[in-house]
Formats: structure tokens, C-alpha cells, sequence
């Protein structure tokens, strides 16, 4: 399978290079970075630390994803939207890590699903889906007797929160009440809030040192406290998610899907 990375000289670009370089069934095809990065003309691999790969970095998309079968994407909420027209029109799969994505980018990510197979997810690690599958359930058999509480670490340069994998998380708890995190989500208190409503789903966000990524979901219930946890050592956990979801998502129709359909969960 012939992928694409965007984004290729940051440190998710560079990660998502070296996992499609070390995984079997599929070759770096493309490198894109913006207009005036000091990466272009490159090549991707000497540049992730791997070696020549004979792909050289570039700014211009079209005729990259014409060739290629699909791309993988960690970059911005507006750089996304832009790739995913991009790779409708290539009818190519593009698989979405990009966090900070609003209601506009999610409705032109959902237009754009209408000819290309895409997968989009808050986070693309295996455990961490593990969790959202165990979390729904444990939402489902508590009941509201147990509020919920999420919290998350990441390292200080983190720039949006709460983290796409808090809300995955807080998705997975909402649907396992029936209920739409919309309606549920405390992501603030400050001052004096009152009591604490039934069925709220909250979320705290902690911001340190190089933290790559920490998330707990605690059920708290009259005498009685039950916690979920993941914890991420390495990115490269995220990146190897999104190359195994690249290749499940080759031979699908168009649609969007998510790492709970790739893991068969």
C-alpha cells in the first residue's frame, strides 16, 4: 500500500515515516510539509532517522496523493479539512489523527467520507480503544449511582484541551448511559459551582513536563471507587495504530470509520 505522510518533519511526521518504513504490506510513497519549511527537498527517511528512502519532501499534495493509496494525517484541524478533500477526490484513504477538531471540520470530514475511506480517531493506540470499549461498559452497568470523572496529562506544548482521547473516553461513557456528551460535559469548574449534577461527565486537563500522554476514568459511587487507566510511554504506539488502520481500511467502501472498527471492537 502506498501511503502518504503529512506533516513530515514534525515529530509525528517523522514517527509516522519510520512505521511505515518498518511495516510489511505498504511503502512511504509521499512526504508533505507546508509552503517554506526548511524540510522540503529532503528526504523523509534521512530526515526520520532511518536513511534514504528516495522520497523527497514537498509542498504540493495533488500529484503526491494521485499516486498514492492513502495518507496519514497528525497535522491541524484546518490542514485536515484541506487533505480530506484532497483525498475524496483521490478516492484514497486518509486516516485521521488530528485532534481540536470543531463541529465545521467534522462536518466536512463527514462530506468528504462520501468517496474516500476514512478513519478518525482521538487516539490510535490499541490500549487506549481497549479502554473506551471497557469504559462504555462499565458506564453501562453503573448506572448514574457513580459519577464520572476523566482526567488527563499531557507534556506543556499540548495545545488543545481536553485531549482527544479524554473525549473519546467520554464518548464511550456517554453511549454506555444512552446519553450524548454534549448534554453531559463539565469541562470547567472554577469558583463556587454548586452541587455536583447526576449524570455529568467531567474532565480535568493537566499540562507538564514531556508527559506523552496519561488518562484515567474514575467511577465514583457511594462507598465505593473504581478506576480505569492507560498510560503512553512512547508515540510510536500512535503511529503504528495508524498504519495498521491505513492497511484495514485499503479494500472498505467509502465511510468514516473509527479504531473501534478496525479492532473488530
Amino acid at each position: 500500500m502506498r501511503l502518504v505522510v503529512v506533516g513530515a518533519e514534525g515529530r509525528m511526521g517523522r514517527m509516522l515515516v519510520r512505521a511505515v518504513a518498518a511495516t510489511e504490506g505498504c511503502e512511504l510513497s509521499g512526504a508533505i510539509e507546508r509552503e517554506g519549511s526548511a524540510a522540503l527537498g529532503q528526504d523523509a527517511g534521512t530526515l526520520a532517522g532511518i536513511g534514504p528512502l528516495g522520497v523527497a519532501i514537498t509542498d504540493d499534495p495533488l500529484p503526491v496523493f494521485a499516486a498514492a493509496e492513502g495518507v496519514l494525517d497528525f497535522t491541524t484541524p484546518t490542514a485536515t479539512t484541506f487533505f480530506a478533500e484532497l483525498a475524496a477526490q483521490a478516492r484514497i484513504v486518509h486516516v485521521v489523527g488530528t485532534t481540536g477538531l470543531g463541529e465545521v471540520e467534522l462536518a466536512r470530514l463527514a462530506a468528504a467520507a462520501r468517496h474516500a475511506r476514512i478513519v478518525r480517531s482521538g487516539n490510535m493506540s490499541l490500549g487506549v480503544n481497549l479502554l473506551a470499549g471497557l469504559v462504555r461498559k462499565v458506564a453501562a452497568a453503573l448506572g448514574e449511582d457513580f459519577d464520572i470523572e476523566i482526567v488527563e496529562m499531557h507534556h506543556r506544548m499540548k495545545v488543545d484541551a481536553p485531549s482527544g482521547t479524554a473525549l473519546l473516553l467520554g464518548e464511550a461513557a456517554a453511549e454506555g448511559r444512552g446519553a450524548a456528551l454534549a448534554d453531559k460535559r463539565v469541562s470547567i469548574r472554577d469558583g463556587h459551582t454548586g452541587a455536583r449534577r447526576p449524570g455529568d461527565i467531567g474532565f480535568a486537563t493537566l499540562r507538564g513536563g514531556s508527559v506523552v500522554g496519561d488518562h484515567s476514568v474514575i467511577f465514583a459511587g457511594p462507598g465505593e471507587q473504581l478506576t480505569l487507566s492507560h498510560h503512553a510511554a512512547d508515540r510510536e504506539i500512535f503511529a503504528r495504530g495508524a498504519v495498521r488502520a491505513a492497511l484495514w481500511a485499503f479494500d472498505r467502501k467509502p465511510g468514516l470509520y473509527g479504531m473501534t472498527d478496525v479492532l473488530g471492537l
